[in-house]
């Protein structure tokens, strides 16, 4: 049985990743190492960088096999959170509970990689 805690632990990491989307993340707030020696510890990760750590990406196309959006699995297990960008959502899902959130910004650019991955594709 779902206690209040695990709702509010599903919740508050999908407000989390939310606000990440929206103001975006450096290296250094990801553990991560800069890639090229232009760039610094606090400059911010790109769309590319955020994807390496993702489970799973469904792509959406239409009819003719053009990129229209992705949902991103970025958390699983409990519990699992996928980014749908093309509603802009942020969608969590712990056993019988489900939370989503908006974003109104893609900081990271994180649309426009997934973008150029499906091209890659093609």
């Amino acid at each position: 049985m779902e206690t209040i805690k695990e709702k509010d632990l599903l919740q508050n990491n999908v407000d989390s990743i939310a606000k990440n989307l929206e103001c975006g993340l450096t290296y250094d707030e990801c553990g991560m190492t800069p890639d090229c020696d232009s760039l610094k510890g606090s400059d911010q990760i790109s769309g590319f960088d955020y994807l390496e750590d993702c489970l799973d990406i469904q792509w959406i196309i239409d009819g003719d096999k053009d990129f229209i959006g992705a949902r991103v699995l970025v958390a699983f297990g409990g519990p699992n959170i996928w980014i749908d960008t093309l509603r802009c959502t942020v969608d969590g899902h712990w056993w019988g509970d489900s939370y989503s959130c908006n974003y109104n910004f893609d900081a990271m650019q994180i649309e426009e990689a997934l973008r150029e991955l499906w091209e890659c594709t093609k």
